[in-house]
């Protein structure tokens, strides 16, 4: 489902006639505090009453679900069948806005630019602004028209190149052809008028932009002459912007990385995740982008055996994710520098997004924060639940559950239940702790 990001404040788009094009270098994030490693999983610290819980819960349908629970410290507290890939849905987000607020931080924004060249000529580029609209193609349409057309040629004429990408690119191969004609399996491209979707996914997008443009200048008395062109990558803009005489016309930028965090998981935005996955890899190519965010799932020392990424959304049946590569996420991520912004971009139990009407009124509302995922036959939910002893880091996938809710409900209330566990781990172990 799309919620427009409408806020002026977020959305604030700004004219910046004869400003140098200029790449602004990202800002490293903050030097963790402590120079003590992440916590590991410790499979050998388990909470027995956890598990027999769990076990009792899924029932006859153990076979299909996989669920893992972690405390902060990385004790695996409770886990059934935590490490079968599985089809994992929408809980895939969480792995490509996790890459893309890692690598990209909290502030970053897609920026769509109308850059005059050296010749005169124009070119507009973007990249993938999921809130960029009609009222914004009006505006560069009005702002190439002020630079009186190209130099050498005639008045008024508008020479615009189109940085777009190839049809190829548009969708991911394995995404269902019945899926391509619903709005929250539109194609994916740089310049996506409102996510290239009216009600329906638009088939050619690029076409539509085009038609649009060429409209809105006739209407202003000019006339445009459009080529398409390949996109450039982020370090080749670089290499162009500081050796050419460019010139951005017009520039206007997204939503912060913090609000489209929140689009693509609390209200579990295809598009979005799929760009921001791109964009993170800086790979429009979603078979190199999605290679790019298994390595980064790599660098973090998590458990990925098993994990194969083909997109950024989870629409891909060809997914697999285990429960304990996820739940291990989010407790990576809840330590994180960054964490704050990844936390308030989940839906919450009772309260908001996609779980806003789950849990309600009962000991879960307002606990969890997490990502619904839901495909024909697969039902997934992972997140983070507070309890009297903190956090609980619960992934929970199914791959063909008669009676998925049920099953969830049950969980997160024994995961809640068994709090402080009283078992070993909240017990003297070896000395260790108590």
């Amino acid at each position: 489902m799309k919620t427009r990001i409408l806020a002026s404040a977020l959305l604030a788009g700004t004219l910046q006639t004869g400003v140098r094009a200029e790449v602004i270098p990202l800002i490293a994030p903050p030097e963790p505090e402590t120079q003590q490693p992440l916590p590991e999983l410790q499979k050998t610290r388990s909470c027995p009453s956890l598990q027999t819980a769990l076990q009792a819960n899924l029932g006859l349908e153990t076979k299909v679900w996989s669920v893992t629970v972690l405390n902060s410290d990385g004790d695996v507290l409770g886990d059934v069948n935590g490490t079968i890939p599985r089809i994992p849905a929408s809980n895939q987000k969480l792995i490509s806005t996790a890459f893309a607020l890692d690598r990209l931080g909290p502030e970053f924004r897609l920026k769509t630019r109308l850059i005059q060249r050296p010749d005169g000529s124009m070119e507009l580029n973007g990249e993938g602004d999921p809130d960029f609209g009609i009222s914004g193609l009006q505006r560069f349409a009005l702002a190439a028209l002020r630079q009186g057309g190209s130099r050498g040629m005639t008045p008024g004429l508008v020479n615009l190149m189109v940085r777009e990408e190839p049809r190829r690119n548009w969708w991911p191969v394995d995404w269902h052809p019945a899926d391509r004609g619903y709005a929250y399996g539109a194609p994916i491209t740089r310049l996506a008028l409102t996510s290239n979707a009216v009600g329906g996914a638009i088939s050619d997008p690029y076409a539509r932009l085009q038609r649009l443009f060429e409209t809105e200048v006739r209407r202003r008395g000019g006339a445009v002459r459009i080529q398409q062109a390949q996109p450039l990558s982020m370090a080749e803009i670089s290499d162009r912007d500081e050796e050419e005489d460019m010139v951005v016309l017009h520039e206007e930028t997204s939503a912060p990385m913090h609000a489209l965090l929140s689009l693509a998981n609390t209200e579990s935005h295809n598009f979005t995740a799929e760009v921001l996955m791109r964009q993170a890899a800086d790979l429009w190519d979603v078979k190199a982008a999605s290679r790019a965010t298994e390595r980064w799932m790599w660098e973090q020392g998590l458990p990925i055996r098993g994990l194969r990424i083909a997109d950024g959304s989870g629409l891909s049946r060809n997914n697999r994710v285990t429960s304990q590569t996820i739940a291990a996420l989010l407790m990576r991520m809840d330590q994180h520098p960054y964490a704050p912004y990844y936390q308030a971009s989940m839906a919450i139990a009772g309260r908001r997004g996609t779980l806003r009407n789950y849990f309600r009124g009962t000991a879960i509302d307002g606990r969890f924060r997490g990502k619904t995922g839901t495909i024909s036959g697969v039902r997934s939910i992972s997140g983070i639940l507070q309890t009297a002893d903190g956090p609980r880091y619960v992934s929970m996938i199914s791959n063909g559950s008669i009676q998925p809710n049920t099953v969830i409900g049950q969980i997160l209330r024994s995961v809640l239940k068994l709090s402080p566990c009283p078992s070993s781990v909240s017990s003297v172990m070896n000395g260790e702790r108590d």
